[in-house]
C-alpha cells in the first residue's frame, strides 16, 4: 500500500514554520509501516522548509519512499498543487480529527500495535 504522511500536526507538533516535538508515538509507528508499506511524505512545505523536515524524520530514523510525489522519479512542480495517489491519507486534519499513531497502526495493520497512547485525564477524576 501507499501511505501519503502529513508533516505538521501529524509527524511533528504543529509550529510551522519551525518545527515541533515528534507527535507521541509517530517514529515507532512508521518505521514499522515502512516495513511493509510505502511511505510518502505529503505536506505544503516547500524548499528550505521541506528539507528541514525531511533532516527531521531522517535524523529519527525514517527515510520516505517519495516526498510530496507519487514516485520517487516523478518531476515535481510546486506550482501544481494535487493530491498524491495514496490508499491511506494520515493527516491531523482529518474529521474527528487525529486519532493517534496506537489507533492509526491499529487500524491499518490490525491487532495490538504495543503502542499505548498517553491518557487523557477527564475533568470527572481525579
Amino acid at each position: 500500500m501507499k501511505i501519503a504522511v502529513d508533516f505538521d500536526g501529524t509527524i511533528a507538533e504543529n509550529r510551522y514554520p519551525e518545527i515541533g516535538k515528534p507527535m507521541p508515538f509517530a517514529f515507532d509507528t512508521l518505521k514499522l509501516l515502512a516495513k511493509q508499506h510505502q511511505l510518502i511524505l505529503w505536506t505544503c512545505r516547500t524548499g528550505k522548509l521541506l528539507d528541514e523536515a525531511v533532516d527531521f524524520c531522517r535524523k529519527n530514523g525514517l527515510e520516505f519512499y517519495a516526498v510530496n510525489k507519487n514516485y520517487p522519479e516523478e518531476q515535481y512542480d510546486p506550482y501544481v498543487m494535487r493530491k498524491i495517489e495514496a490508499d491511506i491519507y494520515i493527516d491531523d486534519r482529518n474529521v474527528g480529527g487525529f486519532p493517534g499513531w496506537g489507533n492509526i497502526y491499529q487500524s491499518i495493520i490490525g491487532g495490538d500495535s504495543n503502542l499505548q497512547e498517553p491518557k487523557k485525564k477527564r475533568w470527572w477524576f481525579w
